[in-house]
């Protein structure tokens, strides 16, 4: 048996409990650790090996997989590996900020180990198939060397040497996801207050939603070139049809903070003199704002419950 045969898992929640169980089922000599040492069980039965601790654990293996409730929990446990992680490679897949990937793998750096940072877009039941994608970025040399090993866990993808790339990818999807579907509360909300079936609704949005495909490609490449056509028609026509969707909201009583947020950036973008463009050219509002600092951290006070990372759902993850 080689080295790349070994690997740990730290967490033994939901999801790193499936990372554990699909490595031993593919025949790796895992071993597994958890704070709270009954959820190892069932690992043990099939063949995982039980440390009794984090250090002991991460001594074990050439690979080291996080899996815990938050950076909290993460930075608690380095805290305890600090002894062992020379030599080694951690993956995070804890979900946290791209600050805090990037500080994760100055750490690693600074004790001698290697670091890649990831991120999980799928539920526990599907780890080790396609309906799993895991985002990756840190060392690159330790992702090619790892990399038949993390392609048991499902479909991966490597972003690039910068650490913190795999959390803006895992973020940045979730965050799609929420404010779509926050916006899709409200307006069911609207439709209800309407007296229309709400189920039938829904089902017709579902039937459209895939027009919005080439749309999501359009803003793309619109602001990396920054030529922004009428998407969704001129800022001018559509500027008339936000003072309906306003009205006909408030109508109601029913919440249009968002459709008054875009009403006031297609004014402004129109008062610049670029009410011929469509929709996507109220990036350059937005990206005037100024964003924070791509180097940032955040920190947290709280170091309980280092069980899983949960954030696993695909519709959405969280």
């Amino acid at each position: 048996m080689t080295t790349n045969s070994q690997v740990t898992v730290l967490g033994l929640g939901e999801m790193g409990s499936a990372l554990a169980r699909t490595l031993v089922d593919r025949g790796y000599r895992t071993t597994v650790w958890n704070r709270t040492a009954t959820k190892a069980a069932p690992l043990a039965e099939a063949g995982a090996t039980v440390a009794a601790t984090a250090l002991e654990a991460v001594a074990a293996s050439p690979l080291v997989i996080i899996c815990l409730l938050d950076s909290a929990a993460v930075e608690t446990v380095l805290a305890t590996i600090e002894p062992s992680v020379s030599g080694k490679v951690l993956v995070n897949v804890t979900s946290g900020s791209p600050g805090q990937a990037r500080a994760n793998a100055d750490w690693a750096r600074l004790r001698g180990a290697q670091y890649l940072d990831g991120g999980i877009m799928g539920d526990p039941p599907y780890v080790g198939t396609p309906n799993v994608t895991f985002s990756f970025s840190g060392d690159r040399d330790a992702f090619e060397a790892h990399e038949p090993t993390l392609r048991e866990l499902g479909e991966i993808a490597y972003y690039g040497d910068d650490a913190g790339l795999a959390a803006v990818e895992f973020l940045a999807q979730v965050a799609v996801g929420y404010e779509f579907l926050i916006g899709l509360l409200h307006t069911l909300n609207l439709v209800n207050a309407e007296g229309v079936d709400v189920a039938k609704f829904a089902q017709r949005v579902a039937a459209s939603i895939g027009g919005y495909v080439p749309l999501v490609n359009a803003f793309g490449t619109a602001i990396s070139n920054g030529e922004y056509a009428p998407d969704l028609g001129s800022l001018n026509v559509q500027a008339a049809l936000m003072d309906d969707l306003i009205s006909h909201r408030e109508s109601l009583g029913i919440e249009a903070v968002r459709m008054r947020e875009v009403k006031m950036l297609m004014d402004r973008r129109i008062a610049d003199g670029h009410g011929d463009q469509g929709l996507s050219s109220l990036f350059e509002l937005l990206k005037a704002s100024g964003p924070t600092s791509p180097t940032s951290t955040s920190g947290s006070a709280h170091a309980e419950g280092i069980e899983d990372h949960g954030r696993t759902p695909s519709e959405p993850p969280h």
